[in-house]
């Protein structure tokens, strides 16, 4: 199977490493990935600021560049969810029309293609350590990801999962909502990362980087003892 990558512009920026290790999980599940060097971003942060001139040229830079029948596989589903559920809002009965559909079939997000698309549970690699999982708001609410995290961060050798209480309560980004709500966004912060530590683990695992990158923040500058992940970056370890 031949496959398209899609990184987005914030694994591209601060979590390049989590791409290539995309690419080390799909490899090693025998998947041959081609990457369009001149790809940027599928337009979610300027959509959802309301700025949808701009995102829909945007997006149809986006349409222009994978515009074949392979699957493109992404390492967030809140960047897969923007195509599946928004671009319908943007191109819907335009010259764009059948191309966004095709699109829209073909993006999934990585564990949604593993464990849905080929079948597979597990990729063979080792990660020693207790995780809890974060939904992301996008992941359970728009793209409606649940159960293939968690079957495959149980599958991991030498990894135990522990849920944490309300998984699938906001941890606080929401875009630009972390910079106007700031209070609020703090405090969500604080609950998601009390929940987590009353697990027991010892990382936070999610698949959307905004996420990531807004909890550790919150727990650098508080000096806790928790770490956060991606996911792709356990299933990657030790392979």
């Amino acid at each position: 199977m031949v496959v398209d990558i899609f990184i987005p512009c914030t694994i591209d920026q601060y979590y390049p490493e989590t791409a290539f290790n995309m690419l080390k999980i799909l490899e090693r599940v025998g998947v041959t990935v081609k990457y369009n060097p001149e790809q940027t971003c599928c337009g979610l942060h300027s959509f959802n600021c309301g700025h949808w001139d701009e995102t829909k040229e945007i997006g149809e830079k986006f349409i222009k560049e994978f515009a074949n029948s392979k699957y493109i596989v992404v390492p967030s589903s809140k960047c897969s969810s923007m195509v599946k559920n928004y671009y319908t809002e943007l191109f819907h009965n335009t010259a764009l029309h059948n191309e966004y559909k095709l699109i829209q079939k073909n993006v999934y997000e990585l564990s949604d293609f593993l464990v849905n698309v080929m079948n597979i549970e597990t990729i063979g690699g080792r990660f020693d350590g207790v995780v809890t999982y974060h939904d992301s708001c996008a992941s359970l609410r728009e793209y409606k990801t649940f159960e293939q995290p968690r079957i495959l961060l149980k599958n991991v050798k030498g990894l135990e999962l522990r849920e944490m209480k309300d998984s699938d309560v906001c941890c606080g980004f929401g875009e630009s909502f972390s910079i106007t709500n700031e209070p609020i966004s703090i405090s969500l912060a604080q609950q998601k990362i009390t929940n987590a530590m009353n697990t027991g683990a010892e990382y936070i695992a999610s698949t959307e980087p905004t996420c990531l990158m807004h909890l550790n923040a919150y727990a650098k500058k508080n000096n806790l003892p928790i770490k956060t992940i991606h996911l792709i970056d356990i299933l990657s370890a030790g392979l």
